[in-house]
């Protein structure tokens, strides 16, 4: 990617679709791209494990602040899992822990046998996760030979369909719930058949509601100029099409951005609110009963500001 200036930030507000390949972290991605595009404040939607590969919605300025409700949406994922070996961490960057037959079963009875997941379950996190035990991570301890208890967690399973089932090579698609682990789905599912199973590639589909043919690929956003990278952004409001919209009068505007509630005839749950220019406010929470609160207020430079 092209140098930029050290000396100098710029104000970048949007939400860059980014396809990560394999070999690399979420966070070094993210800090690539901030450094291509010069931007003072970045983050991302959720990691993706470096082995992993698919969509990595990074955020940039006031994109940031969609973050927290990306993190909270329904994920899908290209899964292709082997059969008959286990390894320590779940997936192939891992040791051989174990190996086993695996059962005769054909197209059709695979596919009965992942669907048995769809709907609400419970996982337990495994070792090789960045979640916390006093105070370490669980990867630390696993590294170590270290294994802790960990409580069953809920998740929800909306979508499994088988895609490919050939030898020891099953390979299906999820749509799951934030906090669902896919290794740990693919050891259950193993599991339920009767043998031991690994992640042997994970891919992400989308995120919420973004899919990844909207993506830019890793290779062509290296090689493209600043402000051609900067063009691909994506409004922060696009990140929230699933809430409902709102338009508000001038001075309803000006109370919203100021922190105080104003009135709206929405369904109660929380709603996108834009100003009679059809200029995106934030983020309110409607009551149901005719009244909106500020939740998140969004301060855009207008398209046309230059870089302080």
């Amino acid at each position: 990617m092209p140098r930029r200036d050290k000396n100098r930030r710029d104000r970048v507000d949007g939400v860059l679709l980014l396809n990560k390949p394999a070999g690399i972290s979420s966070n070094q991605a993210l800090q690539r791209v901030k450094y291509a595009l010069n931007a003072r404040k970045a983050g991302h939607t959720g990691s993706l494990d470096p082995a992993a590969t698919g969509m990595l919605p990074l955020c940039f300025g006031e994109a940031t602040k969609v973050s927290a409700f990306l993190l909270d949406a329904d994920k899908t994922y290209r899964v292709v899992a082997r059969l008959g070996e286990r390894t320590d961490s779940g997936d192939a960057t891992g040791k051989r822990v174990e190996a086993a037959d695996v059962p005769e079963l054909d197209f059709s009875a695979w596919q009965r046998l992942l669907g048995e997941f769809i709907g609400e379950t419970t996982q337990v996190p495994p070792m090789y996760s960045a979640l916390k035990k006093d105070g370490k991570r669980l990867y630390e301890l696993a590294r170590k030979g270290e294994e802790v208890e960990r409580e069953p967690r809920p998740v929800h399973i909306s979508l499994i369909e088988l895609l490919e089932f050939k030898g020891r090579r099953l390979v299906f698609r999820v749509r799951c719930s934030k906090g669902t682990y896919v290794r740990t789905l693919v050891e259950d599912i193993a599991k339920k058949a009767g043998t031991v199973a690994y992640t042997h590639s994970l891919h992400r589909e989308s995120v919420g509601t973004f899919d990844e043919v909207d993506s830019v690929d890793w290779v062509r956003a290296q090689a493209l100029e600043p402000e051609d990278l900067k063009a691909l952004l994506l409004p922060p409001d696009t990140a929230l099409q699933f809430m409902p919209g709102l338009s508000l009068t001038s001075g309803e505007s000006e109370r919203f951005v100021s922190g105080q509630a104003v009135s709206g005839t929405v369904e109660p749950g929380l709603v996108r609110l834009y100003n009679e220019a059809d200029e995106f406010l934030g983020v309110g929470e409607s009551d149901g009963a005719g009244s909106v609160s500020p939740k998140r207020v969004f301060r855009l430079a207008p398209a046309s500001a230059s870089p302080v």
